[in-house]
């Protein structure tokens, strides 16, 4: 009983997208009688992963129809790109010089090598861009239409994924070498190398990080059941052939995040700490990301126009109101 029947799959319209919605207004009302001040984040969340769904759905349907390699190629160079944006931007409180080359280099070291070979060798799909059916599994026809163009929903899993854990790592590493420097300074200046004296910190900040992926992955099974599973079962796919595919693409997952985890925190480790075994605080960016700071910048700028063209108006319609009422007063009685 593996297979399910073919009328069991599931075909979901805007309206069932609303009713899931109302999970996330029912915990943003409730984090407003609490006063948690998380409402607004949950709003504005849900509301970008709507958008972002929608309109990558309608852009990949558009791209598995080309049947295109330079296409599938394309978007998953754009899903690294945007995933290296995300990283810099919205998810690092603390930044190095050219993080934003260092993230996208380790994003398309990790993504697109293992995506490529998993693709390949363990899922056994050739070419590794275009799935084929299983002519000799019946059971997971299905299955590999799901995947259809498999690289582009695969290298979206694996960024999704590193964005988090290089985030973790990142942020604690910087934040030990710029508020809690002592240690290391102490270590240098008895002559530790920079590499001895970073270590013990660049340890803990990949342990941090690998630490959700370890835990999700020795955890599912028996009491998570992943998203993607669920999706091909839900699909109507064979259950022991989407349990193995989710085996295949979480051990993709904690490759790629150990590797872009590694190489980026090796990038800051040269970048912050130079030749002479000094820490370099200035190559260390505590502000806002500079994208934001110029959105605030035309803000601010839009707003004084807006705010100065409105009270050159009122003043000069002032200024005509005090003239007509002038001209009134100097009139002559009849």
């Amino acid at each position: 009983m593996d297979d399910l029947p073919a009328d069991s799959k599931t075909h979901l319209q805007w309206t069932n997208v609303g009713l899931g919605l109302s999970f996330v207004l029912f915990d943003a009302a409730l984090s407003r009688v609490l006063g948690l001040g998380v409402g607004g984040s949950l709003l504005t969340a849900a509301i970008r992963c709507v958008v972002q769904l929608a309109v990558v759905a309608t852009i990949l349907q558009r791209v598995f129809a080309t049947d295109s390699m330079l296409a599938v190629a394309g978007i998953a160079l754009l899903l690294n790109f945007m995933g290296t944006f995300e990283t810099v931007a919205n998810k690092c409180t603390r930044r190095y010089r050219h993080m934003f080359f260092a993230v996208l280099g380790a994003m398309l070291l990790s993504t697109i090598p293992v995506s490529i070979l998993g693709i390949r060798f363990a899922m056994n799909i050739q070419p590794f861009w275009k799935p084929e059916q299983y002519s000799t599994l019946p059971s997971i026809l299905v299955l590999s239409q799901l995947l259809t163009s498999a690289p582009v929903p695969i290298v979206g899993m694996l960024c999704g994924s590193t964005i988090s854990n290089i985030a973790v790592s990142v942020n604690y590493f910087l934040k030990e070498l710029d508020e809690n420097r002592d240690k290391t300074e102490t270590y240098l200046a008895f002559g530790a190398s920079r590499i001895e004296a970073c270590m013990p910190v660049a340890k803990e900040a990949l342990r941090l990080a690998l630490t959700p992926t370890i835990n999700q992955m020795s955890v599912l099974g028996i009491i998570a059941i992943p998203g993607m599973m669920t999706g091909a079962i839900l699909g109507g796919s064979s259950v022991q052939q989407a349990a193995r595919l989710q085996m295949v693409i979480m051990f993709m997952i904690s490759s790629a995040s150990t590797l872009s985890c590694i190489i980026t925190t090796v990038f800051a480790f040269v970048i912050v700490l130079d030749r002479e075994h000094r820490i370099r605080q200035d190559r260390i960016d505590t502000r806002i990301h500079a994208v934001w700071r110029a959105r605030d910048w035309v803000v601010r700028s839009v707003v004084y126009a807006v705010k100065s063209a409105c009270w050159h108006v009122w003043g000069k319609v002032r200024k005509e109101k005090r003239e007509d009422e002038g001209e009134e007063d100097g009139l002559p009685d009849e």
